[in-house]
């Protein structure tokens, strides 16, 4: 017999008592022998890498030599890519657009200019670029920022029309300034508008170009201060661009013009052309056209010169694509474009802007995609975009995230999706192909899914913090395409603009088998086959769910006496429709018009080709019940195993037998508490128009709560905001819930019911409003068996209750090991002859199972995990006993949570509305992190974010990016070896050989002392107040002081190159007093050998 301890259950007591109290333990004192292996030091939060097309792009720089891409956006983020899989993100603090991007060409450093006229210099000398200086500036507006080839001095054009000139290395601002009103004629009055562009000549660096918006340009001679020659056009100029011979320069204009300049030619311009414009026959000027908003003017040494422009077409060409115009010789190739362009720029063999340039590619940046045109092959093909751009090609509308899946299936889905691929790209390789890959360990297969809003799904290897696009499915070839005759929108008047968008995905990767919930309340059930068939007819299942107890009281709000019975057959199961041979028309319009048994979309009639990869098994409708359309589907799961998929909404639940194809469940959420019901439930009061809830799935994030958005795609733009409204989901207020939806399941082999001695199959279902209930599966055996006996369903009533909707179940053996569900192998469906034989014997084996055997003792019991918007609890099983209680928030709630396997151990991870990630320990719900990662959470975050195995997490950051993240402290202390570098050691290229003529007669390019022109001994002291100068983060001491973690790599180097350039420092004045003290010493030595020359020496 055990002691009595009155001490430990006072502390029971206690604990108990505590409201504040995080983590409740009662019973099981056995479960103190679960050693738990996860500790707080195994966490640590940090941002991995970012995919995907940098969000409303601003500005784009290309280094020649390194060969790498940056391009900066409109709040402030940075996006750096080199050769495919070395990418990185850097952002500004400020959080303003990026108007300019220069490199130093072969520095491995960067200037940014933005918005909010700040200047910075990056390091990309690094891994994880940093700011080594700022400059801000205070009085004057920056537009536009020029930095000439293998010169430290940077030109800033300003609003007012002024240019400052900056000192790169120190970042300070030289005393030299080009002042707008010596730049014009003294005659001229008005002002000439913001700087639009400034660079200097290529042949001679002492001479600068300056560009106004109004139509001036002038000639600036930087020696003598004053403008050697102006140019004056009555249209506004865009961009200029310089003739590499550097006597001759062109405009664009806002008239659609082309002007080109002799720069001795006074007055008029040697050339005016419209590109799009249509020329009159009498002589007369042509019709104006949009303007050009840029133009480059690249030479070949064999051909004709190149010149390229976005903009200019004609106004008449209403509804025509943006476009790029290449003007070669004398054919003009116009090259349509699906986004509007933001910029471009012409990549050249050379990066002296002396030579001839001999352009081979064009980058095009357009508001939604990168576009690399190859101008060395006939036609201009594009290169193939290696990176994986086209996340947003349909936006994402749900996403999925599995570390450590079965190692061949990433070969297998790309050998499926590498036939998917476009014909007509250039041949040649992709142009940026600068930087190295990490030395990452990580060597586990990762799969990212997104789930799109035009239907497709496109499955992404995420290995080793790389992203690449492996296969894409389109689910809309189901379904018939909607024809505008009036039958058709009376059918799927309750779908928008967005019928086949994709809202929940439940994926086998055993097995392969997918199973999509569409936002039309579909549920498509898809097998993967490495054959292609042609589907004679799509077999198809029609549900009808029906909830006729509407309005709901919880007991404590006086809804006093017996609870009153469901309707009889108020969610009584349909005649269903087993597919095969026809689909019979189950639609009807009674006689007053109210629409019974239609679905939202037709299913098509025709055969269907389905090429190798994924290929629909089984359609499941739910449909129209009495003139109400169908409830969006919450929560979806499938089991191989079984051969089962159940999906809920906030009407109940169905279970069907894709083997059998047939409906074995079509329960009413009243129906499975049976008469165990806790709550007083009314019968549904007649009135003509319900108000639908949405339940707490996906439906509900979005908040679809009215009739008219019932059917609505999620990503309607109405639901991209932050959480503004109060959710109310504790058990006490339930009466502001309309309807109890079904909101989680999980399929495992556990104890039904309480006191069960064996465990068996059976399905969990979490509601709306905090109910666990088990639902036992009776399953025939393995093989001809399965496909002939019906499976037998039974709800068992219920299991546990929490404060809030049900987000996650998971279930852990008796030491506390996760027990995945079990699931059936691959094998191919398609098969034939031998093969075929295989895939028998595949059907007849037993499915994998990780759960105990049936055998098991009653002691050796399971727990399970339940995981709700409020609080976590574990439960043992059989005995249904709480064990564990954790309240994980109470003023905010959980929108994701997953039962997560780490290295060493198991945990549960949340991400909570306020924006926290946290972690509890398993079984003991101990918490492990908390951190306050998201100041702000928007829907698309809510709905996309996923946490997996292995410490992995991610989030749909913008509309078109993925965030990674990592939990795991040893990621955090890898990550800096597995990301790419994208700086490389590279000789510049040598300068252009002047030729022998040209350096006996003059002619060649003439250099600039620009260190003696715009240093401070000539120039004098920069304007004080004008800018102000801002060391990089933290100065070094702090960033000596922050040392630590992956931060410690980061800051170590910047220490080291500060340190470094400090004592190089040192040895330059060494040198210099070492030189001056040999000088000396040698003018010394003269003066003594000059005055005893003559000297004898007796007279010394």
């Amino acid at each position: 017999m055990k002691k009595f301890n009155i001490r430990k259950v006072l502390d029971g007591l206690k604990e108990q008592a505590s409201s504040s109290a995080s983590s409740v333990q009662s019973g099981a004192p056995e479960n103190n022998l679960m050693q738990e292996t996860l500790q707080s030091e195994n966490f640590q939060l940090c941002k991995t890498v970012r995919h995907g097309f940098p969000y409303q792009p601003s500005a784009m720089a290309h280094d020649p030599v390194q060969k790498i891409l940056a391009i900066g956006t409109q709040s402030g983020a940075l996006r750096l890519f080199g050769r495919p899989g070395v990418e990185c993100y850097c952002q500004h603090e400020s959080g303003a657009a990026v108007i300019s991007l220069q490199f130093l060409i072969n520095e491995g450093a960067l200037v940014s200019a933005l918005a909010d006229d700040s200047v910075h210099l990056w390091n990309l000398r690094q891994k994880r670029p940093a700011i080594l200086h700022s400059l801000k500036f205070n009085r004057e507006r920056i537009t536009f920022v020029h930095l000439p080839f293998q010169s430290k001095w940077l030109y800033i054009g300003t609003e007012k029309g002024n240019i400052h000139i900056v000192n790169v290395e120190s970042f300070t601002l030289s005393g030299y300034v080009i002042m707008w009103n010596k730049a014009i004629e003294l005659s001229s009055k008005a002002h000439p508008g913001p700087v639009v562009h400034i660079s200097d000549n290529p042949m001679d660096e002492g001479k600068l170009i300056i560009g106004y918006e109004s139509g001036i340009v002038v000639l600036w001679d930087l020696k003598s201060k004053k403008a050697d020659s102006r140019y004056t056009y009555d249209e506004a100029i865009h961009s200029v661009a310089w003739h590499h011979e550097g006597k001759q320069f062109i405009c664009s204009h806002s008239d659609g013009t082309l002007t080109i300049w002799n720069i001795k030619g006074q007055g008029k311009p040697f050339q005016t052309i419209t590109p799009h414009g249509k020329q009159p026959k009498d002589g007369k000027k042509p019709e104006p056209c949009k303007p050009i908003l840029k133009v480059e003017y690249k030479t070949t040494r064999l051909g004709d010169p190149f010149m390229i422009l976005s903009g200019g077409l004609s106004y008449d060409t209403v509804g025509r694509r943006p476009c790029l115009t290449v003007m070669h010789g004398k054919s003009t190739a116009v090259l349509e474009m699906d986004y509007p362009i933001v910029d471009f720029l012409t990549l050249c063999e050379t990066p002296y802007p002396n030579d001839f340039q001999e352009p081979y590619a064009v980058v095009v940046l357009l508001e939604k995609d990168l576009v690399v045109i190859d101008l060395a092959q006939n036609g201009y093909p594009i290169f193939e975009n290696p990176y994986p751009l086209t996340i947003h090609e349909s936006p994402v509308t749900c996403c999925e995230y599995i570390a450590d899946c079965p190692v061949d299936l990433i070969p297998a889905l790309y050998s499926v999706g590498s036939r998917q691929k476009r014909q007509g790209y250039s041949k040649r390789e992709w142009p940026i192909s600068g930087g190295n890959w990490g030395l990452g360990t990580q060597s586990y297969p990762e799969i990212i899914i997104t789930g799109h809003a035009d239907g497709t799904v496109k499955f992404w290897d995420a290995s080793a913090i790389m992203l690449q696009v492996l296969y894409k499915l389109k689910t809309a070839k189901v379904f018939e395409k909607s024809r505008n005759n009036k039958e058709d929108k009376q059918n799927t008047e309750i779908v928008d603009e967005d019928p086949f968008a994709i809202q929940i995905m439940a994926w086998c990767p055993e097995s392969r088998i997918l199973c999509l919930a569409g936002v039309s309340a579909n549920v498509i059930i898809y097998r993967f086959s490495k054959q292609d068939i042609t589907t004679e007819v799509v077999q198809l299942l029609e549900v009808r769910l029906q909830y006729e107890v509407n309005d709901v009281e919880s007991p404590l709000d006086g809804g006093g006496g017996d609870r009153d019975p469901p309707t009889p057959g108020a969610a009584s199961p349909s005649p269903q429709t087993a597919g095969p041979p026809t689909h019979p028309s189950t639609s009807s319009n009674s006689s007053d018009g109210v629409r019974d048994n239609v679905p939202c979309l037709k299913v098509r009639s025709t055969p269907l080709k389905q090429s190798p990869g994924y290929q629909v098994e089984l359609v499941v409708q739910l449909v129209w019940v009495s003139g109400e359309p169908p409830q969006q589907i919450t929560s979806l799961a499938l089991n191989s195993a079984y051969g089962l998929i159940v999906f809920g909404n906030s009407n109940g639940l169905a279970v069907v037998d894709y083997l059998q194809k047939t409906v074995l469940l079509n329960l009413g959420t009243v129906e499975l508490y049976g008469s165990n019901d806790p709550y007083q439930r009314q019968p549904r009061s007649p009135r003509k128009t319900r108000q639908p809830s949405g339940g707490n799935g996906l439906c509900d994030i979005n908040e679809c709560s009215a009739s008219e958005d019932r059917c609505k795609s999620p990503t309607s733009d109405h639901r991209d905001n932050s959480f503004s409204r109060s959710r109310s989901s504790s058990v006490t207020s339930i009466d502001k819930e309309v309807r109890e939806a079904i909101t989680s399941f999980h399929f495992c082999e556990t104890f039904a019911r309480k006191g069960d001695s064996a465990v068996a199959p059976c399905l969990f279902v979490g509601t709306s409003l905090g109910t666990v209930l088990a639902v036992a599966l009776n399953l025939p055996p393995a093989g001809e068996q399965r496909l002939l006996q019906p499976v037998i369903v039974l709800p068992s009533g219920t299991v546990a209750r929490l404060k809030g909707s049900i987000l996650r179940m998971s279930f852990l053996d008796n030491t506390g090991t996760f027990l995945p569900p079990s699931f059936e192998p691959w094998y191919e469906p398609n098969a034939t002859g031998a093969d075929g034989e295989e895939r028998d014997k595949a059907r007849k084996r037993r499915p994998v199972s990780v759960s105990p055997s049936t055998s098991q003792e009653l002691q050796e019991s399971q727990y399970a995990v339940v995981v709700s918007e409020k609080q976590a609890k574990v439960i043992a099983l059989p005995s249904q006993n709480c064990i564990f209680k954790h309240s994980i928030t109470e003023t905010s709630f959980v929108l994701r949570a997953d039962v997560v396997q780490m290295n060493i151990g198991n945990c549960v991870a949340c991400f909570c509305a306020n924006g926290h990630i946290m972690a509890l320990s398993l079984p003991g719900l101990r918490p492990l992190l908390d951190v306050n990662y998201l100041p702000l959470t928007d829907m698309r975050i809510a709905r996309t974010f996923c946490f997996t195995n292995l410490g992995q997490a991610m989030y749909l950051t913008s509309p078109t990016e993925i965030q990674r993240i990592t939990y795991s402290q040893e990621t955090c202390e890898n990550l800096q070896e597995m990301l790419g570098e994208l700086f490389t050691p590279v000789e510049t290229p040598e300068a252009p050989n002047r030729g022998f003529f040209k350096g006996l007669f003059g002619g060649g390019a003439t250099s600039l002392d620009r260190e003696e022109l715009f240093g401070e001994t000539q120039a004098g002291k920069a304007s004080r107040g004008l800018a102000q100068h801002i060391p990089g983060p933290q100065g070094l001491e702090g960033m000596k002081g922050a040392a630590s973690g992956v931060v410690a790599d980061l800051a170590r180097a910047r220490i080291a190159l500060d340190e470094r350039g400090q004592k190089l420092g040192e040895l330059d004045e060494r040198t210099a007093a070492m030189l001056a003290s040999a000088d000396s010493f040698g003018k010394h030595a003269h003066d003594m050998m000059l005055k005893c020359k003559d000297k004898k020496w007796y007279q010394f």
